[in-house]
């Protein structure tokens, strides 16, 4: 996914990894990721009534076809800071993911039967993701494609809000690594 808003460049990753207030935004939005992740099974028993579509399910995988097909997207790989990927890019990846499984679970849950939780989700969703912004230390927001799927029935409308949901949790779990490795309180 494209970015078309650019912010002026953060400063060396040592620096501003130690600044007291990059801290507290750090231990802020670890503690959002947290509960996502602990939100993220409940969320999935509210809405998902298809019993071979179980959260932590090694057949999980081969559900990748329908996934194309019907238009869910992959998150932004995270990956360690390295010599290749800088906190900027990091923190940009992030909030690209946040914002790409906001936008799924917004174009989904107007079709399932169960909202609250998936709604809850999208709040902390969305508190994170201005977390992040707050880190990045710009006032542009990354533009992110828009996302169409294609959901004809209440069976693509179930796998959406799996996958959807599986990916989340994943993307939340590598989010709560590179936010461990950056943490200058351990």
């Amino acid at each position: 996914m494209a970015f078309t808003a650019h912010s002026a460049p953060l400063p060396e990753n040592g620096s501003l990894v130690e600044d007291p207030q990059f801290q507290d935004g750090l231990h802020r939005s670890r503690s959002l990721t947290q509960k996502i992740l602990l939100s993220v099974p409940d969320t999935h028993k509210s809405c998902i009534h298809t019993e071979t579509l179980q959260l932590n399910s090694s057949d999980n995988s081969e559900l990748a076809t329908i996934a194309t097909t019907i238009g869910v997207p992959p998150a932004s790989v995270l990956g360690s800071l390295s010599g290749n990927v800088s906190l900027e890019d990091s923190l940009r990846r992030m909030y690209e993911g946040l914002k790409l499984h906001q936008e799924l679970l917004n174009l989904i849950a107007p079709r399932l039967e169960e909202k609250e939780k998936v709604n809850d989700l999208m709040d902390d969703i969305r508190d994170l993701a201005i977390q992040i912004m707050k880190m990045l230390n710009t006032k542009e927001q990354p533009t992110t494609p828009p996302v169409a799927l294609r959901l004809p029935g209440t069976y693509e409308v179930q796998v959406a809000a799996h996958l959807t949901l599986v990916q989340l949790q994943s993307f939340g779990q590598n989010m709560d690594q590179v936010f461990m490795s950056l943490d200058q309180s351990k």
